[in-house]
């Protein structure tokens, strides 16, 4: 079978919205892909700043947002298929929506992004509320990227993504484990922002600083980082609880601190996977927005080749657009009616078909 179709990402970190357009063929089985289009919209700050406040929004207000948003992924896409020429080529859009709250132990996530609206504005079959079903079965909702990750990247058995919070995943005789690691660019680009910074290119500011010790002592005894997996992180722990104990006076310094954070935490999390280290040529896959900070990569190679890890950052368009890339096939999942996410990923009692379906062609 023979698949078009888009996804779309909006991640914790507020850079903005992805946009992916990739074929997929699925042969008994076996799945193959080619990305055919991929852009960036970076989001204007006053959508910015509605998406950064929306958890203290009155429940009004945050479906108004709720619709609107959806609305605006829609027509975002129809500037995407009119850049592209891809009028009649789109079969499906899979959205995964904006993450505001997320509280699985209470069986409640909630993703910003009308599915309704994006299919109303495209005119195109939608599927949205990809983790709702997970999250009902008792699972943590998260990471829900394994089950593409098992399909379109089976070469890899470690992979790590950085955007706004830093998730790993590891197969082991294709069973699949992967977790929420730490709040991660979301919290670097807050530091950035206190000297009017977007981020820090390359890692270029952090690289000139020093590890101040007892920060770093105090980030790494939080809670969360002693809870074993499953587990997932909300947008909030990085916002509310770490960035208030990163003092910010010395850009550098608490730059440098946060990427050893980081670092640490994946180091841990890697050796709790109890990851068979000896293994000749073990490579771990950096995805995301933090696998182009050259510094915060350095430190990881350094790090991780003491457990005979090599780090391996791919092709610029997966670097960028894994994420959004695997939404598209989970919508395809869907679709098919075939399981969506892992319930050894997510601990919930059962695999399952995750999102719901807004029938944009007319009848």
């Amino acid at each position: 079978m023979f698949y078009r179709a888009i996804g779309l990402m909006s991640g914790s970190s507020l850079d903005g919205l992805d946009i992916v357009f990739a074929e997929f063929a699925e042969q008994a089985g076996k799945w193959s892909y080619e990305i055919k289009e991929a852009d960036c919209y970076p989001f204007e700050e006053a959508l910015k700043e509605q998406l950064k406040d929306a958890k203290d929004l009155s429940a009004y207000d945050y479906l108004l947002l709720h619709s609107a948003f959806g609305k605006y992924l829609g027509e975002q896409v129809n500037k995407f298929i009119d850049a592209h020429g891809l009028h009649h080529q789109v079969q499906l859009v899979s959205s995964h929506g904006h993450t505001v709250f997320h509280a699985p132990e209470k069986n409640m996530t909630s993703q910003l992004g009308d599915g309704a609206a994006i299919a109303a504005t495209t005119g195109i079959n939608v599927v949205s509320d990809l983790r709702a079903m997970d999250v009902a079965l008792g699972g943590q909702g998260a990471p829900i990227v394994p089950m593409g990750e098992k399909l379109l990247l089976n070469e890899y058995p470690l992979l790590l993504n950085i955007g706004g919070i830093a998730n790993i995943s590891y197969r082991s005789n294709d069973h699949y484990i992967a977790f929420d690691i730490c709040p991660a660019n979301r919290v670097l680009n807050m530091i950035a922002a206190t000297q009017n910074l977007s981020y820090d290119e390359d890692g270029q500011l952090a690289s000139k600083g020093k590890v101040l010790t007892d920060v770093l002592q105090q980030l790494n005894a939080l809670d969360y980082y002693h809870q074993p997996f499953p587990k997932s992180l909300a947008n909030h722990f990085g916002t509310d609880e770490i960035f208030p104990l990163i003092p910010v006076e010395h850009i550098t310094d608490a730059l440098r601190t946060y990427v050893e954070h980081i670092v640490v935490q994946v180091k841990t999390s890697i050796i709790s996977l109890n990851v068979e280290y000896a293994t000749p040529g073990l490579q771990l896959l950096v995805t995301g927005g933090g696998a182009h900070n050259k510094f915060l990569v350095q430190r990881l190679q350094e790090e991780l080749s003491l457990l005979n890890i090599e780090v391996i950052v791919p092709d610029k368009r997966i670097v960028d657009y894994k994420e959004a890339l695997i939404m598209a096939l989970l919508g395809i999942l869907r679709w098919r009616e075939q399981n969506t996410v892992l319930s050894s990923v997510t601990g919930a009692n059962r695999d399952s078909i995750g999102g719901a379906v807004w029938m944009g062609q007319e009848a």
